[in-house]
């Protein structure tokens, strides 16, 4: 070993540097192509084979060195930003990140992370060393470096999320999607109000159903939804692709569009989550229901506490008032509560809410399938077996059978007697061992519906979450407003969504140039906003003049088509 480091090769500085650059980009190509881990070997070989041959770090005609800051430093720290959050969520969600630097991060459980954090600031601290190196050793890099430039910024993914947001701001028609929203309005009312039991299974998208892919992973999911109706279709749209996103798309029917990349309260903490429209809960609590949230997670995380207190909601229950109540306070993972735990709280409110004499309405959140390995609950361990703390397939079967369990659970004590029960994934998961088989094929939500009035039945619609409000109105017995909430359809209606008329491809495209629905959704956040209502006719008077805003809009007739 010490005779293999005296090596001449070895004592250069110019092949360290020159080495360890091609690790990191061998690195890279196998991380955004998904390509086999070996690979990095093979672009590690081609690439110092080429510094061979050119001689990169020690020219024939040297010059001098010089002791300069390369162009290129800022643009290669950016790609290393980027990559990070590639390799932590699958995918770089602009929107998320900008809704979590308001709403708040403190309380989050992503500590598997902050090793990564600091091997990837490493990492990117060596190689940022190792270029500049190389650029002052080698005067044909410091020319190149200066178009290198250039490429890195125009092809780093991070820096294009931004300018395709930016295009909101000189779009000739930032109205697309205000104009097809509908305010939630209850025109016609069941005999007698059903209580709603909404389960969120954190990250349990309905893709895990292929057997062939995932095995038994969802077949208790599979088992429920035997007795129930099953959606079948139901796609993510940009900005609904988190927890909090997940969770306003499904209540209040519409992507949540960040307040802050548009405005000058752009990094200013929020003091409510999106006040400007109605949700479920606020329609629920006009009706007169108690309405209870609970999750084993902070509710100051993400801002889901606000939420849920400003739409209606009676109790809001999470990691901080919970642990205080468990029989083994220590028995709690990164995020916060276990879900068998949790689940045992939930049945003890349900108990609590069913003896009022109010409709009631529950609604839960996992964190048994969180990304990037899950946090399987003891009863799991019990049941399943050793857990090898990565397989992310472990953990979607426990979410499903403590799900399917704490169903036969209420149903036996008679608390789902009068009761529609929704269980449904908040959202498609991030980056998980089984990521590769995920984005093998195409990807959809979990979404079932159980109660007394539904037959058992699988719906195939292409569809988005964003259709979860209206249908769950719909199947408690609550007639609306062309059969629409928000930008969302029933999909128990022949109305066409959203995606059936448009394609998922177009309403993102529009997303990314939409201005007025985000003014709408933060209504009361924008002082500025006020002054230009003042001028305008009010929202209610102008609700029936949106679908026809526009000749295009009136062609299309988005408002009211049906299936053929």
């Amino acid at each position: 070993m010490h005779s293999l480091l005296r090596h001449p090769l070895l004592r250069q500085p110019r092949w360290w540097a020159l080495g360890f650059l091609g690790l990191c980009l061998g690195y890279a190509v196998v991380s955004l192509f998904i390509l086999p881990w070996p690979l990095i070997i093979g672009v590690l070989a081609v690439w110092l084979l080429l510094a061979y041959r050119f001689q990169w770090g020690n020219p024939r005609h040297a010059r001098p060195p010089k002791r300069i800051w390369p162009w290129s430093l800022l643009p290669l720290a950016l790609w290393w930003v980027y990559l990070y959050l590639a390799d932590s969520f699958g995918k770089v969600d602009l929107a998320a990140i900008f809704f979590h630097l308001q709403a708040g991060m403190t309380d989050h459980g992503g500590v598997s992370r902050i090793t990564a954090a600091v091997i990837y600031t490493t990492c990117a601290v060596l190689s940022l060393v190792a270029f500049t190196w190389l650029v002052r050793h080698d005067h044909r890099w410091r020319l190149l470096e200066r178009v290198l430039v250039l490429v890195l910024l125009a092809t780093n993914p991070l820096l294009f999320g931004i300018t395709q947001r930016g295009a909101a701001i000189v779009t000739e028609d930032g109205k697309w999607l205000d104009r097809r929203y509908i305010a939630p309005r209850i025109l016609e009312w069941p005999q007698e109000r059903p209580n709603l039991l909404y389960l969120y299974l954190e990250s349990i998208e309905r893709t895990y159903a292929d057997r062939a892919r995932f095995g038994e992973a969802y077949a208790e999911l599979e088992a429920i939804g035997e007795d129930g109706v099953v959606f079948e279709g139901i796609q993510q749209l940009d900005n609904t692709g988190w927890t909090m996103a997940g969770m306003i798309a499904s209540q209040c029917g519409i992507p949540l569009m960040p307040a802050g990349l548009l405005h000058d309260r752009q990094f200013e903490p929020l003091d409510a989550v999106v006040p400007g429209v109605d949700c479920l809960g606020d329609l629920l609590d006009q009706e007169g229901y108690s309405l209870t949230y609970m999750g084993g997670a902070s509710t100051e995380f993400a801002g889901k506490g606000l939420f849920y207190r400003g739409h209606g909601f009676d109790d809001v229950y999470g990691r901080e008032a919970l642990s205080t109540r468990m029989s083994d306070p220590e028995y709690l993972n990164d995020w916060g509560l276990y879900d068998d735990t949790l689940f045992d709280f939930a049945v003890e409110e349900i108990r609590k809410l069913d003896a009022g004499e109010a409709p009631w309405g529950f609604f839960g959140l996992t964190i048994s399938g969180h990304a990037p390995y899950g946090h399987p609950a003891q009863r799991c361990l019990e049941r399943q077996g050793e857990f090898d703390g990565v397989n992310i397939l472990y953990s979607v079967e426990c979410s499903a059978w403590l799900a399917r369990d704490l169903l036969k659970r209420l149903k036996r004590e008679g608390l789902l007697d009068n009761t529609l029960v929704v269980v449904a994934s908040d959202h498609l998961t991030m980056k998980v061992s089984a990521w590769e088989q995920l984005i093998a094929g195409p990807r959809e939500n979990t979404f079932i519906l159980l109660g007394e009035d539904l037959a058992p039945a699988r719906i195939q619609r292409k569809a988005s979450m964003l259709d979860v409000f209206p249908t769950i109105l719909e199947a408690m017995g609550y007639g609306i407003d062309q059969h629409r909430a928000g930008l969302g359809v029933s999909l128990l209606s022949p109305v066409q969504t959203l995606v059936e008329r448009n394609g998922i491809e177009e309403i993102n495209r529009r997303l990314r140039e939409e201005s007025a629905l985000q003014q709408r959704i933060w209504d009361g956040l924008q002082p500025q906003r006020r002054a230009e209502e003042e001028a305008e006719p009010s929202r209610e008077s102008a609700v029936t003049q949106q679908v026809t805003e526009t000749p295009a809009d009136a062609a299309t007739g988005d408002n009211v088509s049906e299936l053929p």
